[in-house]
């Protein structure tokens, strides 16, 4: 019977890591899609370099630091390279969340960056910066964990983790071209909100294994819940979301909507299996506003450019949803079950220790990596796209464009640059 329960936990594990790993390819579509078709093989391959290099060194490196013999409760100093690991399982299924938390970066500064650095900041987050926020609180030896901090799959750990790299990072890169001129904001608009849809769709399914396999066990009892209240807090997303910009802008926003299902989504999963499905709904429903709002905050008055809302859904949804387990814990420890502030003020606490050392971490990590190669590309190349100047291809056959536009001594890089600038389809708005 033992022997039937530990394949059943297995399966179970293994079956949420193939979910979590098939997130990337959501993570992939919402980008590409939120962004212009001349980038959609940059962010591809950005993607991809994510998951493979970032699963290599978090092998290597990151899940000793991670899980390994504490120092202090700070960090991990044994496993490197799993020597002395035995459960494969945990880590390979921990090896796709080290991934995630990586390419909430990628979207945040799409459409400016040198590959190069951002191969740099790949190998950043996967050693050191996400493992060590790990450590503090899934080790079972960190001091956030001493503390009582909650956080089931990452709210914390991987999304704002992610979300704050992501701040740090845009903020140094500075905006893409033609972002901000004049005391006015440009709306630079995504080329395909379908593709974006389908990533969300994807993304939405992998949760499912994100938050469900947390639990480590085919617990007939506490999945179903975790499933349950994963799938609530993101349609409250939705539907929040959907009737908030109707109210705000006059119009169902498709975008923020799409959004609002991934920051229902973020939003929960700190807390999927401590609070209720009314719990969860409300942690959905509040996450849409905070995720409007905060993407106007940052693009319009902190003037950093996020082209995909990454920060906002995954930064401030997260520290929602970190807050919300003080407030929704049905164990006796939220706020309004009687817990008192004690765990809420833990949360907080986590929460800015977390931002503290990612910010700090980052910023030393970018100043390093700019001492070897060029955070962003050229004023030149950023307008021509990414695909065709660092992949060598474009996304897209642009030859019905091309044929016949040509004039005499024209070449094909003067037609690609315009063709670039052209594509730039900016809506103006006043701030």
């Amino acid at each position: 019977m033992d022997a039937v329960l530990l394949s059943v936990n297995l399966v179970w594990v293994m079956l949420g890591t193939v979910l979590v790993f098939f997130m990337h390819a959501g993570f992939a579509m919402v980008e590409a899609g939120f962004t212009r078709s001349k980038n959609a093989v940059n962010i591809i391959m950005k993607n991809f370099l994510t998951i493979s290099l970032g699963g290599i060194i978090y092998f290597l490196c990151g899940y000793a630091i991670m899980f390994g013999d504490t120092a202090g409760g700070l960090f991990g100093t044994s496993g490197f390279a799993l020597q002395g690991v035995d459960d494969l399982s945990f880590f390979i299924f921990q090896t796709m969340f080290a991934a995630t938390g990586a390419t909430i970066l990628s979207g945040a500064v799409a459409e400016r960056t040198n590959i190069f650095a951002y191969i740099g900041v790949i190998i950043l987050m996967t050693l050191v910066v996400y493992p060590v926020v790990g450590h503090w609180v899934w080790s079972g030896q960190g001091w956030l964990t001493d503390l009582g901090f909650i956080d089931f799959a990452g709210s914390t750990v991987v999304h704002l983790t992610g979300a704050v790299a992501a701040f740090v990072a845009a903020a140094m890169i500075g905006p893409r071209l033609g972002k901000y001129e004049n005391g006015r904001v440009h709306v630079i608009t995504g080329h395909s909100i379908p593709l974006g849809s389908l990533g969300v769709f994807l993304l939405w399914f992998g949760w499912f294994g994100f938050n469900g396999a947390s639990t480590l066990a085919a617990d007939p009892e506490l999945v179903p819940s975790v499933i349950a209240n994963t799938f609530f807090a993101a349609a409250a997303g939705v539907v929040a979301t959907a009737f908030y910009t109707k109210f705000r802008y006059g119009h169902i926003d498709g975008s923020l909507t799409l959004n609002g299902a991934l920051a229902g989504l973020v939003g929960i999963t700190a807390g999927a299996a401590n609070v209720s499905v009314m719990g969860s709904i409300i942690i959905g429903l509040i996450a849409a506003p905070l995720l409007v709002e905060g993407v106007r905050f940052i693009e319009w008055k902190l003037k950093v450019d996020d082209p995909v809302g990454a920060i906002a859904v995954h930064g401030i949804c997260g520290i929602w949803g970190t807050l919300a387990v003080g407030l929704f814990d049905i164990n006796g420890q939220g706020l309004f079950y009687g817990g008192g502030i004690s765990l809420l003020g833990v949360q907080a606490i986590g929460i800015i220790a977390t931002i503290a050392w990612v910010s700090i971490s980052v910023t030393i990590g970018l100043f390093i990596i700019k001492a070897f190669v060029p955070l962003r590309v050229s004023a030149e190349e950023e307008i021509a796209g990414l695909d065709v100047i660092e992949h060598g291809t474009p996304a897209y056959e642009y030859q019905d464009i091309f044929k016949g536009s040509a004039v005499k001594g024209e070449t094909f890089a003067h037609r690609l640059t315009h063709f670039g600038k052209t594509q730039t389809n900016i809506q103006e708005e006043h701030v």
